[in-house]
């Protein structure tokens, strides 16, 4: 894995050297100080330094909330401000009390995941009329805040793709299909599979035997998964919506040793242990991934926007989608997946 900071002066030096550089010296206090002195360094830094950021992801138990949070730090030492984590650790009652009272403290900005649609929708609202910023990740709300993230639908439709592709007409193969789902009202379920069923209404050869909720639990999606093999041994392919959970339908297909007959395709933050290892030992055969390293770059662009800009709060909101790519075993390379070294 590639240490992007240990690559940068790597690289600095190699210039230095190429051009014969060497550190500038002091400057004495005869000499001359000459060019332009740039007008928007200053106003940039002030309008950054000193400002408080509130943090409540879903929980700071796994991979894609520890990435993010790493790369917002990097950026928070570099310009001077402060970060206040608040962990719900997966409970929605926790975090709308976490919600709350950042609102109060009045942070300049809160980066949030919405455990669904409507949970935190009232708290949004109330603190955008007080002049909060609200940037969501991931995971969209029912009241309009800025977001960066993963746009579902079209994951949905590129899992759904890779399926038709491997189970579809004159693939040979049976053409059943189970969709495991996360929950039903978060917006990372309800449009994904609005991706997936618009792919697959297209292609009438492809059956879906089951579609069902596992909570984003891997315990869940593996019994769920087990089920069905045993009521259709001739599946062919297992949707997922989320990494940390379909490793436990991935489990289930591999504990049959039907890895070979069943295409098990999920999508997650590229982190290696998440996906690239499990492409590697076949617990997947495709992984849509939305890479957290630049997600991590996105959220830090867009506090930088807003702290410099200072938006109203009806002004209106802006979107920053992911760009995805769906690795497979023989596509992935050293870089493909993320480690939390790459934030050091």
């Amino acid at each position: 894995m590639i240490n992007l900071k240990k690559a940068a002066t790597v690289g600095l030096l190699s210039l230095m050297v190429a051009f014969s550089l060497t550190p500038a010296k002091p400057v004495s206090a005869d000499t001359a100080v000459e060019g332009i002195n740039d007008p928007t360094i200053a106003p940039y830094f002030e309008a950054i330094k000193g400002k408080k950021i509130g943090y409540v992801p879903f929980s700071m138990s796994f991979d894609l909330a520890k990435g993010w949070l790493a790369g917002m730090q990097i950026q928070a030492k570099e310009l001077g401000y402060e970060i206040i984590v608040r962990d719900p650790n997966w409970n929605t009652d926790v975090g709308v009390q976490a919600m709350d009272q950042l609102i109060n403290s009045k942070p300049d900005i809160i980066v949030l995941q919405n455990p669904d649609l409507q949970s935190y929708a009232k708290l949004l609202k109330r603190g955008t009329e007080a002049g909060i910023k609200f940037i969501s990740v991931n995971i969209k709300s029912a009241y309009p805040s800025y977001y960066i993230g993963e746009e579902w639908q079209l994951n949905g439709m590129a899992e759904a793709q890779y399926i038709v592709d491997k189970c579809g007409k004159d693939s040979g193969r049976s053409g059943k299909v189970a969709i495991v789902q996360g929950i039903l009202t978060s917006a990372a379920s309800a449009y994904q599979i609005r991706g997936v069923t618009e792919v697959f209404s297209k292609h009438p050869e492809i059956q879906v035997v089951s579609n069902q909720s596992a909570n984003w639990d891997a315990g869940k999606a593996h019994d769920i998964t087990q089920t069905v093999l045993q009521q259709h041994p001739d599946l062919c392919g297992v949707i997922g919506f989320w990494d940390g959970m379909d490793i436990g339908a991935g489990s289930a297909v591999k504990e049959a040793h039907m890895e070979d007959k069943v295409f098990v395709v999920s999508s997650g933050g590229g982190n290696k242990e998440a996906a690239c290892d499990r492409l590697e030992d076949g617990t997947y055969s495709a992984y849509f991934s939305y890479d957290v390293r630049g997600q991590a770059r996105d959220i830090n662009n867009m506090i930088r926007i807003l702290l410099q800009t200072n938006p109203a709060p009806d002004a209106p909101k802006f979107t920053l989608p992911t760009r995805g790519e769906m690795l497979t075993k023989e596509n992935i390379k050293p870089g493909s997946c993320w480690t939390m070294d790459d934030f050091k």
